[in-house]
């Protein structure tokens, strides 16, 4: 006689079938499509690998918590920041703030202010977009801000050029309020299945006419910039005006679940795949091993520990030459006179090239070290 498999709901043991109807309160997909269902990468905004605070930001990047991106054209100038704060009972404990330092309240045509996080196109078949099948989206997260009015969501599809906005309201100043949006199917325009970007989820703050001046694309079309935020409110309409962010969930379907909090092991990994920064907390810690192949130089290689999107085509470091030394047998250990360099690699290593002005001896092994605590190696793949 076959056995039948239970699963635990939250609250009590159901049996396990394709199809679980209440799975803690709520109307479920098929279980296999439950796990991993956040398109969203580090949406609790708890992975910074590269800063957890950067000032006098007046250009878009990838500054802080991993996977997200500030883009401002122009529009003020603004602290980056991840905080110790989120809302009470949530179960997160980090957030992404944006805080304006120089103000802009009347924003060239040009100007924008953008947080967004660009999404791989192989991660996206499910939701079937292109198809007569095309599934709807439900993008939930937690918001504050002291600056209350209409805000945008806008969804851009990179492949196909086209958009999507909805609005939401932030209704009280400084309070955390959590908000759910639902964006139909287009079943024009398939996403590429392939590692390259096919969308964009962005949160707009701010924008001038060039992005304002038409009517808010709330159903799928081609794309038209001026459909894209109009009725945006402007953060940046005064100093210390601020926007924060957490508990992002993406998610196929017309219902926001609870958010899928993962490990923080789990999370990390995703991020890796993107970005990856080693960054030893003591000085004279080791980076990479190799060998010397002149009596100044060495060449060492270093394996990531997830294979990246991409093959990475430089490296990042602190830019100064005496936070890195060389250390080599039977010689003391020697401070490189320039920052390490990018030899060449793949998408799991990286070789890199370690100088300093003599002292080297040629066809043995060598270390690359931290030489203080400022000293670090990183590398992007990001989309």
């Amino acid at each position: 006689m076959a056995k039948q498999a239970y699963v635990y709901s939250g609250t009590d043991w159901v049996p396990l079938a394709s199809e679980v109807t209440n799975l803690s309160g709520y109307q479920t997909k098929a279980l296999n499509q439950f796990a991993h269902r956040n398109l969203i990468i580090n949406g609790d905004m708890q992975i910074a690998q590269r800063a957890t605070s950067v000032s006098s930001v007046t250009s878009g990047g990838f500054l802080t918590v991993d996977r997200w991106n500030q883009g401002i054209t122009t529009q003020g100038t603004w602290t980056v920041s991840v905080e110790n704060d989120a809302p009470t009972g949530s179960g997160f404990r980090k957030s992404h703030k944006m805080l304006c330092t120089t103000a802009d309240a009347s924003p060239a045509a040009a100007d924008n202010i953008q947080f967004f996080q660009p999404v791989e196109g192989q991660n996206l078949q499910q939701i079937k977009k292109g198809t007569a099948a095309a599934e709807q989206l439900t993008v939930s997260f937690w918001v504050k801000s002291n600056v209350t009015g209409t805000y945008i969501v806008n969804l851009y599809d990179n492949d196909n050029a086209r958009i999507i906005s909805k609005s939401y309201t932030i209704s009280a100043s400084g309070t955390w309020e959590y908000k759910t949006i639902t964006f139909p199917a287009d079943t024009t325009g398939a996403f590429d299945n392939d590692n390259n970007l096919s969308l964009y989820v962005i949160w707009g703050l701010g924008a001038g006419s060039n992005m304002t001046s038409g009517t808010l694309a709330t159903t799928w079309q081609s794309a038209v910039e001026a459909n894209r935020y109009p009725g945006q409110t402007n953060v940046a309409s005064a100093t210390n005006n601020y926007w924060q962010i957490t508990g992002i969930q993406l998610e196929v379907g017309a219902t926001a679940t609870p958010f899928e909090f993962l490990p923080a092991e789990t999370e990390l990994i995703k991020c890796q795949r993107y970005y990856y920064k080693l960054f030893p907390a003591a000085s004279s810690a080791i980076l990479a091993f190799g060998g010397n192949y002149s009596t100044t130089n060495c060449r060492v290689v270093l394996y990531f520990p997830v294979e990246m999107r991409i093959a990475p085509t430089a490296i990042e470091t602190s830019g100064t030459a005496s936070d890195y030394s060389v250390s080599s047998a039977g010689v003391n250990t020697v401070t490189c006179n320039a920052v390490p360099a990018f030899n060449g690699g793949a998408t799991r290593f990286a070789t890199i090239t370690g100088s300093v002005a003599s002292g080297l001896t040629n066809n043995i092994p060598a270390i690359l070290n931290t030489n203080s605590t400022a000293g670090y190696l990183g590398w992007s793949a990001e989309l």
